[in-house]
């Protein structure tokens, strides 16, 4: 099966301890599930069969308007035949300049390497190995009405103990 959603929406992330604001953009989002040929030509169905993943796929950036850095970043679709899910790269450019000082190749769900400008190359991050940060989120009562997890809270509840027809009902 085939999924897509598209947002284009701009995001900004704050680095408090220099007063810089990068603003980014995000790559789609695809489900995806492996069918054999057989199923897709032969039967024309989908296999149930498989397991179902979901896929970043596009072109972001990230720049900073106070320092004037950017980058560019792919995220690539897994072709459908060989290839591998999760490829990221990146080139990563100083202020008015059109050659990248660091490229970046990898997993955006595993280890990414950098190539700089220089011909060093090393391990940009490998993030299987960061630490997992526990969410720092209000509690309900002091959210709005129109918080996220205020405004979801039922159907979130009802989907905790299986009652798919409740959470259907509390999305309306």
């Amino acid at each position: 099966f085939y999924i897509y959603f598209y947002f284009s929406l701009t995001g900004c992330v704050t680095c408090l301890d220099h007063d810089e604001h990068y603003i980014l953009t995000f790559p789609n989002g695809y489900g995806r599930q492996v069918n054999s040929l057989i199923d897709i030509f032969i039967f024309n169905a989908l296999s149930i069969l498989t397991v179902p993943w979901i896929e970043l796929g596009g072109e972001c950036s990230i720049s900073c308007p106070k320092t004037g850095y950017n980058a560019s970043i792919v995220f690539h679709t897994k072709p459908f035949y060989g290839g591998k899910k999760h490829r990221v790269t990146a080139e990563i450019f100083s202020p008015n300049d059109k050659k990248p000082f660091c490229s970046i190749e990898g997993e955006w769900n595993g280890v990414m390497y950098a190539k700089y400008s220089t011909g060093e190359n090393a391990v940009f991050i490998d993030t299987k190995k960061m630490p997992t940060i526990k969410k720092k989120v209000r509690k309900l009562e002091d959210q709005d009405d129109f918080e996220s997890r205020c405004l979801w809270k039922d159907v979130t509840y009802n989907l905790k103990i299986r009652d798919i027809d409740a959470a259907t009902a509390a999305k309306h």
